[in-house]
């Protein structure tokens, strides 16, 4: 969504693209693929291209949740020909006692404007349409209260 890749670059994202223009963008700012690429998707395909579109020796990262039933193809030799590190993410591998006050002085400090990733905060009886805004793309972030 052009509203979110907008947004990225608000935030400090060095380049943005459509699906479609990733890979002319990416190479147009490294020409040898990502060092790092991170997946938030939770698609097979998508993590597919992030790894495809990662450097030599480089590691891919997803944080998306796929659907159980959602396959990843990827050429096995890619793992040692080009010395890639596919990892999958849950939460960061946080540890709240530590990592939520550094959050929170990090927000503080205006480094962390998570407010930013905040779409809307709706009532409970609005959850459907929340999920649809979601489903969607339509959504980053939003809260339902109770």
């Amino acid at each position: 969504m052009a509203e979110k890749r907008a947004l990225a670059l608000e935030l400090g994202a060095r380049a943005v693209a459509h699906p479609d223009e990733a890979e002319a963008v990416l190479r147009g700012v490294l020409p040898g693929g990502a060092d790092v690429a991170i997946e938030s998707v939770g698609k097979g395909v998508v993590l597919a291209e992030a790894y495809r579109l990662t450097a030599r020796g480089g590691r891919t990262v997803t944080v998306g949740l796929p659907n159980p039933a959602d396959p990843l193809t990827i050429p096995a030799v890619s793992l040692v020909a080009d010395a890639k590190t596919l990892i999958g993410s849950y939460m960061g591998a946080a540890v709240p006692a530590r990592d939520i006050p550094r959050y929170i002085a990090l927000w503080r400090a205006g480094r962390l404007p998570v407010e930013r990733l905040l779409s809307a905060m709706r009532p409970m009886g609005e959850i459907n349409a929340a999920l649809d805004d979601l489903a969607s793309g339509a959504a980053i972030r939003q809260i339902l209260i109770p």
